[in-house]
């Protein structure tokens, strides 16, 4: 039997480990998160004991290990339309107001997990062009995620009815979605084509993604320590085209971290202006 235990020094080396390569912070009492997520790995690497997968991973000894358990540590389901409010307020607020400037919006989701909140945000342009023809320039959505099995997963678009039923209407559900042929519902054309889909470490430059005039960074913040919150939120900023958009969780905050954005409320939310 395959041994799932670790030490707590196998527990602080790893998760100092895990920081390093993309910022999340455990804390002090994840070793469950560690143990649920990475015992599988032990198996497919042919490994004797969780400690061994630790150790090979934070030597460095095996490469394709270790990103299989940044993958494993990183990967977060979601859900559609999250809060509900941020895609309210990118409808009625944001793409109207981006849309005077006449030339292309430009919109980034910066974790896209598994793919519901970039395909939400490409559901909400597509119902604003339905109900208001001829407002929006093109818009285009770029996607990122550090896990390479999410980016795969988001790209075929294809769900199950579990997934599907964690926050999308059956009216979306119909409008969206066609039959995969397996019990199983795809993401529509229309829909994928708004979405790029692109790999990126958010500890990392965002330089080659270009500029947007909206991010949507939410709950992803708070994973990360302070310092590096700061240095996210302000790679952010730059990211960003003059008078731009950023909008975070319902439980994040930018107090303490930057000074670049000025707060705008939104009942029931708050998103944040470049300022």
């Amino acid at each position: 039997m395959t041994a799932i235990t670790i030490s707590d020094q196998e527990y602080r080396d790893f998760c100092r480990f895990l920081e390093s390569q993309c910022g999340i912070v455990l804390g002090d009492s994840k070793q469950y998160l560690v143990r649920s997520r990475l015992s599988p790995l032990v198996n497919k690497f042919k490994l004797s004991s969780l400690s061994d997968l630790l150790r090979d991973v934070v030597t460095g000894r095996n490469r394709e290990l270790r990103v299989a358990a940044v993958d494993a540590m990183t990967t977060n389901e979601t859900l559609w339309f999250r809060d509900s409010y941020p895609f309210t307020v990118l409808a009625e607020r944001l793409l109207p107001e981006v849309a005077k400037s006449k030339r292309p919006i430009k919109i980034w989701s910066a974790a896209s997990s598994s793919g519901q909140e970039p395909y939400s945000m490409a559901m909400t342009v597509l119902e604003v062009q339905q109900k208001r023809p001829g407002m929006l320039p093109s818009v285009a959505i770029t996607a990122t995620d550090i896990s390479s099995s999410m980016l795969d997963m988001c790209r075929l678009g294809i769900y199950d009815n579990l997934a599907l039923g964690r926050g999308l209407s059956p009216e979306r559900r119909r409008a969206f979605f066609e039959e995969n042929g397996d019990g199983r519902m795809r993401v529509k054309d229309n829909v994928k084509k708004l979405v790029n889909f692109r790999p990126q470490n958010l500890m990392e430059s965002y330089a080659l993604l270009g500029k947007f005039d909206i991010i949507f960074c939410r709950n992803v913040l708070i994973y990360f320590a302070p310092d590096m919150k700061s240095k996210v939120l302000n790679q952010m900023a730059s990211s960003l085209n003059p008078g731009g958009y950023l909008l975070l969780g319902a439980s994040e905050s930018l107090t303490g971290l930057t000074d670049r954005f000025d707060m705008v409320r939104c009942n029931p939310g708050i998103i944040y202006k470049l300022k």
